[in-house]
């Protein structure tokens, strides 16, 4: 079983520092495994595999842009978070799926192709990347942290993916999206042509991971019933839920 959160647009510090709590209260507390799903603000995230020349602007550049520059504990180089994108961070126990790293990330990616299949597309993989690819164009990237837990043997993960939904792909030309020149990135809109309701996408990740895991969602959690004025009611939210 794993609890999925809603969480609407975020900031990208908020979100990571909520991270951390769960991965604690997963492995310290009992806690099921859960999903996050929002989206953040302009933001571009370098992981502990980035490399500097794979940003095309300075850090004063980037800021006139209004994008933050954040660097974080995940796998892989520099990606372009923003709004319209949709962003999973699975805490997962990895116990019940055999501690396989490697097997996690195929899973991630087995997900996101279940999900965007049920838009008549073809996605695939393209080796020896990790991510989602439709024809020569990125959808998804995918980026992980393998936290080894301390009240047991084995991982919970933390990150997780960004699947382009109506993403400004302009954004990415500011960077080499995860220090990958060969190929484009594209989105759910320029693929079918038109915006695509956020909510129905949320929803075939969430069946997607019921099938690929084999465990059954709960949604008790969720924000999709709680109506939020403003940005400030969702962070108030989860500071009072995870304080």
């Amino acid at each position: 079983m794993f609890e999925v959160q809603r969480l609407g647009l975020i900031p990208y510090q908020e979100a990571w520092d909520l991270q951390k709590k769960l991965v604690h209260k997963v492995d310290h507390e009992g806690l099921p495994s859960q999903l996050l799903l929002l989206e953040h603000p302009h933001t571009l995230t370098l992981g502990r595999g980035s490399h500097t020349e794979n940003l095309l602007f300075s850090k004063e550049q980037y800021a006139e842009m209004g994008m933050d520059l954040v660097e974080i504990d995940r796998g892989g180089d520099v990606t372009y978070h923003g709004p319209g994108q949709l962003v999973g961070y699975p805490i997962f126990d990895l116990a019940t799926q055999g501690n396989d790293a490697h097997a996690y990330l195929r899973q991630l990616e087995e997900v996101l192709i279940i999900a965007l299949r049920r838009f008549g597309l073809q996605p695939s993989r393209k080796e020896p990347y990790t991510g989602v690819w439709v024809g020569e164009e990125k959808v998804a990237a995918i980026g992980v942290k393998f936290n080894r837990a301390r009240t047991r043997k084995g991982y919970i993960t933390s990150h997780g993916f960004a699947l382009n939904v109506n993403s400004d792909l302009q954004f990415f030309q500011t960077i080499i999206p995860c220090g990958i020149q060969e190929y484009g990135v594209t989105s759910l809109e320029k693929l079918l042509g038109r915006e695509v309701d956020l909510a129905p996408v949320m929803d075939y990740v969430i069946e997607a991971v019921e099938e690929v895991f084999g465990w059954k969602a709960k949604d008790e959690r969720r924000l999709s019933s709680y109506v939020v004025e403003d940005e400030e009611d969702v962070l108030s939210w989860i500071r009072k839920e995870y304080q």
